[in-house]
Order: C-alpha cells, then structure tokens, then sequence
C-alpha cells in the first residue's frame, strides 16, 4: 500500500501486533510514532526504542507514555505533530487481558483493562480526530479489538466487555467523523503469535486445542493483521468506514469448544 508521507501514530508499537504494524507502515513509505511504556528502566527501554526506530525503513520518532492516560495521549500526539507536522493515522493497538473467573475477578483488573483497551483507544482517537479536522484533509483511525468482541471467552470478562464496547465506539464514531473524511475501522485479530500468547505457544497440548479452533489450522502472525491495517490506512480503503475486519483463519465462524 501507498503510505509515502503519511504520519501515524500507534499505541503499544514495540511489540507482537503493534510493531509488526509499525513495520508496515514505514515500509511503505509513512513517519511513525512509536508508543511505548518506560517500564522499571526507563533508559534501556529508550535504547531499544531507539534501535526499533533505526530499523524502519522511514522516519520515526518513539513516544513514551501511558496510553490509558488522556495527558499522556494528548502530549504523545503532540510530540509527533510537532516532529512530523500533522497526523494522519492513528491506531489503538494497546491493551493488557487478566485471566479470572468471573466470580474472583477484581475491581482493580477490571478497571486496569476497561482504562486501557476502552478509554485509552476512546481518548486516541478522540486526539487524533480533533487534529485531523483542525488540519482539514480527512484522517484513518484504526482499532486492534479481537474476535472476542463476538466470541465469548471464559475467565475473560473484562477483555471481552473492553472489545466489545470498541467495536460499539467504533461504528458510533464512524458516523459522526464521515463528515471531516475521516474514516473508522477496526481488526479483529484471532489467536496471533506474539507475546501475549506465550504460554499457550510454549505449551504444546494447550497450542493444539487452540490450532484445533482454527480452521485455517495456525495461528496467525503479526504481519497479516498489519497488512489489512495497511490497507485501512490507505486511499484505498476510502470508502471503507464503520467495519471490523476480522483476521483469525476463520476463528469466528467455527463452533467454539469450551
């Protein structure tokens, strides 16, 4: 896809679905600000940002912060107006899960994922459609929700409650920002190898009842949900707006086993 110039932003850039979209983005031509937390060290996660960014293939510029926090988000967007000049895609791509039965789950885990995966894309994408309309010309904003915005998925409750309410904000907010030319999506990644996924990858019989939902037989990989993110980041997908786009090898239309 053609991205050349184009300035995106995405929330949790460094890692799994995140940096392979980053990766794709600059590959094809666009400036992008990577989000990342600091962490207990705060100094090597900027050295590794750093050589992250040395390895795009255009310029970009990392952008520390909470992505659950408005100030945060709204000075993170700003950095990269700032560096770039405008902003015209962003992506929520940052979220956190907790696995718990419904009748242990906490106040705080709840509130942990809902601030994250539903308030924090909420602000993003407040932010950056506030800057698109101020700099005119339309924009792209995309959401990484999951298939469990329709799939229900035990000891998931709150995951489950944040997706779904995306998917929701997403269609809402599709209509109301189809005036400025900014167009509103999201993907619905199935089971994807990245590190969120590491203890079912790295056990064996768990990995097997997971590829036996699938009927594409594999999960997927970090660079097939890039690819459709590419394309809703692109002119070409212009007259796209208001959709989930699920990449998950047919996940959604097999009867889940429980």
């Amino acid at each position: 896809m053609n991205l050349k110039d184009k300035v995106a932003i995405i929330t949790g850039a460094t890692t799994g679905i995140g940096r392979g979209i980053a990766e794709r983005f600059a590959s094809d031509g666009a400036h992008v600000g990577v989000n990342y937390r600091g962490g207990k060290d705060p100094e090597a996660r900027r050295r590794e940002v750093g050589e992250m960014l040395k390895s795009l293939k255009t310029e970009g510029v990392g952008v520390e912060g909470d992505a659950s926090r408005r100030g945060d988000i709204e000075r993170m967007v700003g950095e990269v107006v700032k560096k770039f000049g405008r902003l015209d895609i962003a992506v929520a791509n940052a979220g956190v899960e907790f696995k718990r039965p419904f009748l242990e789950a906490t106040d705080e885990e709840w509130r942990a994922v809902l601030e994250l995966n539903l308030y924090g894309a909420f602000v993003l994408a407040q932010t950056a459609a506030r800057q698109m309309v101020k700099q005119g010309g339309g924009g792209k904003i995309i959401f990484i929700s999951s298939v469990h915005e329709d799939i229900p998925f035990p000891q998931y409750t709150a995951y489950c409650a944040s997706k779904g309410g995306v998917r929701m904000m997403m269609r809402n907010i599709a209509m109301e920002l189809a005036p400025h030319g900014i167009n509103v999506n999201d993907i619905a990644p199935g089971a994807i190898a990245t590190p969120i996924n590491r203890s079912v990858l790295e056990n064996p019989e768990e990995k097997a009842k997971a590829v036996d939902e699938i009927p594409w037989g594999r999960f997927g990989r970090p660079e097939e949900v890039a690819a459709v993110a590419a394309f809703l980041a692109s002119a070409e997908a212009e007259y796209v707006t208001g959709s989930t786009y699920y990449v998950d090898g047919g996940l959604t239309q097999q009867v889940t086993k429980y």
